[in-house]
């Protein structure tokens, strides 16, 4: 298994790579945007990109995007092929995709929103704190992404304040890292579920 920085030469996997965001998208409900291979060709060209691969087979993905004029930068997009699932693949893609973050926009903040327990863990153990939405870009073309969502509404109701995602930051300027201490998962599931219970209530309030 190998992952690497995506190039040209990986083109050759965009549809399959947005078939499975496509149907990853679908089963959740919530958290990936869809793309199209062309949006995935651009991010690979560019070096925006990780991917994981079985000798030729496409075994996992993740790109960079850029906000607010590269004062922040998302990893978007994790996506495991169903029969290399379980094998920690996930882990490893999110490990490449954030170090290569740091290297290219080394002064940018990386974020996440996310209602996945797993991924949550593993933004946690890189350093992400979890953050209000008022903390992250602004950037309006990063919120569209979130037309998508079966919970798109909600975040309108609340002005793009909060929704049943969390928000996760990495401050490359922050001074307290070595005393910033790692969220367990229970303490995201609590969160979730009491966000879940708060949108139900205000939904039937209606």
């Amino acid at each position: 298994m190998k992952i690497v920085i995506a190039n040209k030469s990986h083109t050759i996997y965009a549809q399959q790579i947005c078939d499975a965001i496509s149907e990853a998208a679908k089963t959740r409900g919530t958290g990936i945007a869809k793309r199209k291979p062309a949006y995935i060709i651009e991010k690979m060209e560019h070096g925006n990109a990780v991917i994981a691969l079985d000798n030729n087979k496409f075994a996992g993905f993740c790109y960079i995007e850029s906000w607010s004029h590269g004062k922040f930068v998302a990893n978007s997009g994790l996506i495991v092929h169903p029969n290399y699932r379980g094998k920690g693949i996930a882990k490893a893609i999110k490990k490449k995709i954030f170090e290569h973050s740091r290297t290219k926009f080394p002064k940018a903040k990386v974020f996440s929103i996310t209602t996945g327990l797993p991924v949550m863990k593993l933004n946690s153990d890189l350093g992400y704190k979890p953050v209000t939405f008022s903390e992250l870009t602004n950037d309006e073309s990063f919120w569209k992404g979130c037309q998508t969502c079966k919970n798109y509404d909600v975040l309108q109701r609340t002005k793009q304040q909060m929704c049943l995602c969390t928000g996760m930051l990495y401050d490359p300027t922050s001074t307290d890292k070595k005393t910033n201490k790692k969220i367990k998962v229970a303490v995201f599931n609590r969160w979730k579920k009491i966000k879940q219970t708060l949108f139900l209530k205000n939904t039937k309030d209606e």
